[in-house]
């Protein structure tokens, strides 16, 4: 007995409770001061710093958990000093919660990390957003497997072996998070897909900048700007189209073609050459070619008045493609290291297509879309100077006219 007349292992059990009670009231004036003084100046100097790196570790509360785990760390301490055999029960507690405070330190640590990764818009950067998630789901797994085990005053190790005999069920569980992850690797093994690239997925309705890619979900910005989620692991069971070697070449492909009605084809006569003559970007190629076509049917002496389809004789829409292609090159918008193509397709019902085959040195949509629409412009228009006429389907103004007659 005491002389306060308290058995001595109740007064015992008393005062370590009491110390215990000023030992966590010391823990949370530690992390008060902490929190109030330290994090406060941790923040100024990382504001007053050029460095963008300090300013991600602050945004992502990397600093506020590593804080936390001081007095979580002195309270095991101190208590494994004043009770090294007793307190089981809080010690483990304790331990349990620096385990999960110190996996959440490393997720924050780990976001940060990308954030100041992906942060540097240098295009030949590739994703590790999916790696560090991949990475974050086995800390917290074996977080998970620490801390039951801890609570439960067990090896590890057995729960492990354990989880072994459950690898159907996690499999089931974790499927898709399972297929995300070999995706990402995949996607990033292979560079197909980066944050910021240009995709086209129609089975989803993505067409527009990837925005996030994920170890479950890639996002897509589309033009329209909604958001287009899909799964990563389809980007590789899936076919999509990636706009990045486009973006990265020296031009953006234009490839279109018009219809020429061919019924206003014919062999150009002298008339129709002293016309063309007259244009600056066919003077030279008229002449030439001229002379080329005299000296051939000379030399196998044809007769040129008997009819018209003996020997060679130019076309207005052969000197209609010649011009073409001299319009192209003189054009600064073109790009001239590309394909350059005028060219003939296979002749339709709806007439002769012609199709200009070229690449724009701007590939900025806008831009792309201003010069491409200059030059069928003018094509358009200057069909009609070499007798030819576009093929267009009958309208109702058409049919109205041939009522009329």
């Amino acid at each position: 007995m005491s002389a306060w007349g308290v058995p001595a292992e109740s007064a015992d059990e008393l005062a370590i409770a009491v110390v215990v009670a000023l030992i966590f009231l010391g823990a949370y004036v530690v992390y008060w001061v902490l929190r109030n003084y330290l994090l406060k100046l941790i923040r100024k100097v990382t504001e007053k710093t050029t460095n963008t790196w300090d300013d991600a570790l602050m945004s992502n509360r990397v600093f506020h958990r590593v804080l936390r785990l001081i007095p979580l760390t002195f309270i095991l301490v101190c208590v494994q000093r004043l009770a090294p055999d007793q307190l089981g029960l809080i010690k483990r507690l304790i331990f349990a919660i620096i385990i999960l405070v110190g996996a959440r330190t490393v997720e924050a640590f780990l976001n940060a990390v990308s954030e100041i990764y992906h942060s540097d818009k240098d295009s030949r950067r590739k994703p590790i957003r999916p790696l560090f998630q991949a990475l974050l789901i086995v800390v917290y797994l074996f977080a998970g497997v620490f801390v039951i085990s801890v609570l439960l005053d067990k090896s590890p190790w057995k729960l492990v072996s354990l989880m072994g005999g459950l690898t159907a069920v996690t499999m089931l569980v974790f499927k898709d998070t399972i297929l995300g992850f070999v995706a990402g690797i995949q996607l990033g093994a292979n560079d197909m897909v980066r944050e910021g690239d240009w995709i086209e997925m129609p089975k989803f309705g993505a067409d527009g900048d990837v925005i996030e890619v994920a170890v479950n979900t890639v996002k897509v910005r589309n033009w329209d700007k909604t958001i287009s989620t899909i799964p990563t692991y389809a980007l590789i069971s899936d076919s999509f189209k990636n706009w990045r070697g486009m973006s990265e070449s020296g031009g953006r492909r234009i490839k279109r073609s018009i219809a020429i009605d061919m019924n206003t084809v014919r062999f150009a006569d002298e008339v129709m050459l002293a016309k063309f003559r007259g244009m600056a970007l066919l003077n030279d190629y008229v002449d030439q070619t001229q002379q080329e076509i005299d000296a051939a049917n000379a030399e196998r002496g044809i007769d040129l008045s008997a009819t018209v389809v003996n020997g060679r004789r130019q076309t207005n829409l052969g000197i209609f493609r010649a011009y073409l292609v001299n319009y192209l090159r003189e054009n600064p918008k073109i790009h001239k290291g590309m394909t350059f193509l005028v060219r003939h397709l296979q002749p339709t019902p709806q007439g002769l297509p012609i199709e200009i085959y070229v690449f724009s040195s701007d590939k900025i949509w806008a831009n792309y879309e201003s010069i491409q629409a200059d030059i069928f412009d003018h094509v358009l228009a200057a069909l009609p100077e070499f007798d030819l006429r576009v093929y267009q389907q009958p309208s109702g103004a058409d049919l109205a006219a041939l009522s009329l007659r």
